[in-house]
């Protein structure tokens, strides 16, 4: 039997988690105060996921880049793969927050979208 210690990130409790696994099965999960632990100490386990942030440039806007996120998580291993892709992306302003940045990132089935709005750099009065 395998055994993993995790920190929850489920809430703001951040419980100490024991997870017994047998292979990829988990057995049981322990230390956790809420559901919220044993679902994150079970999914973490078999299939880890993460949201990922970054930023991209934005062409005649008020700022030079924008902040951009993934719409939801995606697997782990997509993580590198998408921060890659977004690689000398440029974007036109205005921009609203949740505009698609990038589709189907790293063939994850999710989005990239803007977490900030962008005016355009012609739309600002003096």
């Amino acid at each position: 039997m395998n055994k993993r210690e995790l920190t929850c990130i489920g809430c703001p409790m951040g419980c100490q988690l024991l997870v017994k696994l047998e292979g990829d099965k988990v057995i049981e999960v322990t230390g956790n105060t809420c559901k919220r632990g044993e679902e994150y100490g079970k999914k973490e386990c078999t299939s880890p996921t993460r949201i990922v942030t970054s930023s991209v440039y934005v062409e005649d806007g008020e700022i030079d880049v924008v902040p951009v996120k993934t719409e939801r998580d995606i697997p782990k291993e997509k993580i590198f793969d998408s921060i890659r892709a977004l690689k000398g992306v440029v974007v036109k302003a205005p921009i609203n927050i949740g505009d698609v940045i990038l589709k189907n990132v790293a063939d994850s089935g999710v989005n990239i979208i803007a977490t900030k709005k962008v005016d355009s750099a012609n739309d600002k009065t003096a």
